[in-house]
């Protein structure tokens, strides 16, 4: 009998894992950590969400098998959320899939859309199951930037050129996790054409669509005429409405992807919890003052960890949207590396980052800060930085932080 199973030898360690752990650790022991290392959102939904939540949920009807693709009014309630936000008509029945968030969303439609040896062009440094949902499912992953500069454009053109089998797949995320950079209509307006030059599917996850600063409001690759022709894309309820452990999200557009994604997930599950759905209608219909609440929320957040931390010493490009910012390390600590330097900025000054290499080779020397702390953590943060950086014989501003 085998235990070397063939899935699990694609898979390195997680390394962010190593942070968490040491996270944990130091928590169970009493020491209070400042965790900006995870983008767990810290705030609760909307009263009226939970209260549809209670109300279908003491109904004794509501307790058996649900639907895989998602109960019709949900469908609908997306669909009627991308006409108002993006002006994008979609037709619930067969261009809408309910997912158990965006994660299991990408890793579904990988399992129905990849075969062994597909070449999957991915961005790196990425967020996880952009490369791992795929790696699972048997395909190699060619990585592209994420930045999206003309080095994007030629690094697809010549992943067409030169790679075999020519690539099938792009995944694209913006506003990206771990970097936060965006883009602009006119972007997916060159990437659909490429894609339709080229047969290549395109998967969007836009699970950060309404976490956008400074007036710039984020585009659907959706809103491209003929889009829906070569794409999909994947958003979620979990920071828009604070429902990250509801575990909601939806697959959007092509209709023979839905199809082959509702396939395989009428395989897999029986779709979310029914109350759990009827409450997510309740979000995506109901008042939306919470979605511009939040926004402002992360956006002052954002804000003050710019302003605190470069006070501290530690300049951090202030991101233009996401609940994220993608910090170079300092410069005189660079050759820690983000492991070591994540591992000692726990230990020291008691704030958890996540290492940069934990999203990919190309995210070395760079720490994800998640802004899930109010801004009076966020303030003690810096303060705790700017003593660990002084300990390391970092020159930094003489002006407290904070």
């Amino acid at each position: 009998m085998s235990d070397d199973f063939y899935r699990i030898k694609r898979l390195p360690p997680y390394v962010i894992a190593e942070v968490n752990a040491m996270r944990a650790q130091a928590r169970s022991g009493g020491e209070d950590i400042i965790d900006l290392g995870m983008g767990n959102p810290d705030l609760p939904p909307p009263d009226h969400v939970i209260e549809k939540l209670v109300e279908v949920v003491r109904k004794p009807d509501a307790h058996g098998y649900s639907q895989s693709r998602g109960i019709p009014g949900l469908r609908r309630a997306q669909a009627q959320y991308y006409g108002r936000r993006f002006g994008v008509d979609v037709d619930p029945e067969t261009e809408v899939v309910v997912t158990m968030g965006s994660k299991e969303g990408l890793a579904s439609l990988a399992t129905a859309i990849t075969a062994p040896g597909d070449v999957v062009l991915a961005p790196n440094p990425s967020y996880p199951i952009h490369t791992f949902g795929f790696i699972i499912a048997g395909a190699t992953i060619r990585a592209v930037p994420t930045t999206p500069d003309e080095r994007y454009w030629e690094s697809l053109d010549r992943a067409i050129a030169f790679t075999v089998p020519r690539p099938s797949i792009l995944v694209v995320n913006y506003p990206s996790n771990p970097t936060a950079e965006t883009v602009d209509l006119a972007f997916y307006e060159r990437l659909v054409a490429w894609a339709k030059e080229h047969k290549v599917w395109i998967l969007s996850d836009l699970a950060y669509s309404e976490l956008y600063f400074d007036g710039k409001p984020t585009v659907s690759i959706l809103q491209v005429p003929g889009a829906k022709d070569v794409a999909i894309e994947f958003t979620s309820l979990s920071k828009t409405y604070s429902m990250a452990g509801w575990r909601m999200g939806f697959a959007v557009g092509n209709a023979k992807l839905i199809a082959a994604m509702t396939r395989v997930k009428s395989y897999l599950d029986y779709g979310a919890f029914t109350p759990i759905q009827a409450a997510a209608c309740a979000a995506l219909n109901g008042p939306q003052d919470i979605v511009e609440k939040n926004r402002q929320l992360y956006h002052k957040r954002r804000d003050v960890l710019v302003e605190s931390f470069a006070r501290a010493g530690w300049d951090i490009p202030s991101p233009p949207a996401s609940m994220f910012a993608w910090a170079p390390l300092p410069p005189a600590l660079q050759h820690l590396g983000s492991l070591e330097f994540s591992k000692q900025l726990l230990t020291h000054a008691k704030v958890a980052v996540a290492p940069g290499v934990g999203y990919g080779e190309n995210g070395e020397g760079f720490v994800r800060i998640a802004m899930v702390e109010n801004e009076q953590r966020l303030r003690q943060a810096a303060r705790n930085v700017k003593r660990y950086l002084q300990s390391m014989g970092v020159n930094v501003p003489g002006k407290a932080a904070g």
